[in-house]
Parts: C-alpha cells; structure tokens; sequence
C-alpha cells in the first residue's frame, strides 16, 4: 500500500530543504527543536509526553518514549501514538520528507499497545495497526496491520501474534 502523503510544495530551482521558512515559521520549528531535544534526554516518562502533547503531539494514556527517540520537529501535530505503546530508543518518528525537487507530508499513525523497538525509523503517511510489535532496526515505511511482528528494512510482517 502507499503511504498516505501530500505534497505541499514543489521546486524546480534549488531543493525544497531551502524553502523550509516558507512552510512553518522559524521560531516554531526552533519551540518545537527545544522541546524535542529535551524530550530526548528527559528521563520522566510523563513530563515527556506533557511537554511533546504542548507541541501538537497526540499522545495517549500511559505511553512511554524511550530515552533520545525523536518526533518530528517540523509537524509534531501529525504524529499520534495510541495508549500504552512503547516508542524504542533512539527511534524517530517522520512526518515530513524534505526532497530535492518537492516537499511530502503525512500522518504518522501509531496504535495501541503498540511497542517500536529500538533505532527504529517510521516515515510520514504510515500507520501501526493495534497491539503490533516493530523490531529493532526496523525502517517502517508502509502500513503495518494489527496483531503482528514486523521487522527489517524495509519492515515485513513476520508473524502474528
């Protein structure tokens, strides 16, 4: 399935990473940057999720990032991680794709009880369905259903569970 992107702007002169002003306004993404950053190394679970909901993430009940995981700095309000899931070390969760000649978006949708292991990767316009397990290492890059193990790069489903 492909991912559920949208471009929001194109360039045919320089690549569309020299036009990032144009999209969110400076002192926004630089709020969001101080926040992530700190998120990254804060040890207390629940002033993490307090602190990443203030910027636009939508985070459920009980739901624990690991130490230096990181949202996107640019569309924080496009990632939503359901209650009780468990985002790994390390992993980073995408909502944009700055590329040379066009600039995507997309949702990045995590269910519950979900658990993205250790330096993961998730791209923007994907979704983890419920109750799902993603491996270490993984590169998430197309939807994965509910009640299962995936993995890899790109990420399979291995098994369900």
């Amino acid at each position: 399935m492909a991912r559920r992107t949208r471009v929001i702007l194109k360039s045919r002169d320089k690549n569309t990473l020299r036009y990032w002003t144009s999209v969110k306004h400076p002192l926004r993404v630089a709020l969001n940057y101080a926040v992530v950053a700190t998120c990254r190394i804060l040890p207390s679970l629940s002033l993490k999720c307090w602190l990443l909901r203030r910027i636009g993430v939508k985070v459920g009940e009980n739901v624990s990032f690991g130490l230096e995981s990181t949202v996107d700095i640019f569309f924080p309000e496009l990632i939503e991680v359901g209650d009780n899931s468990i985002i790994g070390y390390n992993t980073v969760l995408l909502a944009h794709e700055f590329l040379v000649d066009e600039l995507r978006v997309g949702e990045v949708k995590i269910g519950k009880n979900v658990t993205v292991g250790a330096n993961c990767t998730v791209l923007p316009g994907v979704e983890i369905g419920d109750n799902s397990i993603i491996a270490a290492h993984s590169l998430v890059n197309s939807d994965i259903p509910p009640g299962v193990l995936a993995g890899g790069v790109p990420a399979r489903v291995i098994r369900e569970l």
